[in-house]
């Protein structure tokens, strides 16, 4: 697993650690069962604080895609495995946006409203 930032980006770090985890839970890298790295090998690899990879693994763990338990550390969720079968769909929603104009941001908040 790859974790990926940009030191450069708006974007708080926490975030774009969730993003990484969810990318990679979308396109199938991450399965349920798999385990995350520890949060300190990340912050460690990454470098950043410790206490950002946690929120971020926090964050992932009340979406429901991540288990946190203590001495066993970060799992995927078995939440996750219907992620990958979207793959397919949330490209083409995110393409079709792009051709009309749409924001990502946009898109999100608009799915954010759909949601019951």
């Amino acid at each position: 697993m790859l974790i990926r930032i940009d030191a450069d980006s708006a974007r708080p770090l926490f975030e774009q650690i969730a993003s990484s985890v969810r990318a990679d839970v979308l396109a199938g890298r991450l399965r349920p069962g798999d385990r995350l790295p520890a949060a300190r090998e990340v912050a460690e690899a990454i470098d950043v604080n410790v206490h950002t990879v946690l929120r971020a693994y926090q964050e992932l763990r009340s979406e429901g895609l991540v288990d946190l338990r203590r001495g066993r550390g970060a799992v995927v969720s078995a939440a996750a495995e219907p992620l990958s079968a979207l793959a397919d769909d949330i490209a083409e929603l995110v393409r079709r946006g792009i051709r009309l104009g749409v924001t990502p941001a946009t898109l999100a908040a608009l799915i954010k409203e759909a949601t019951p």
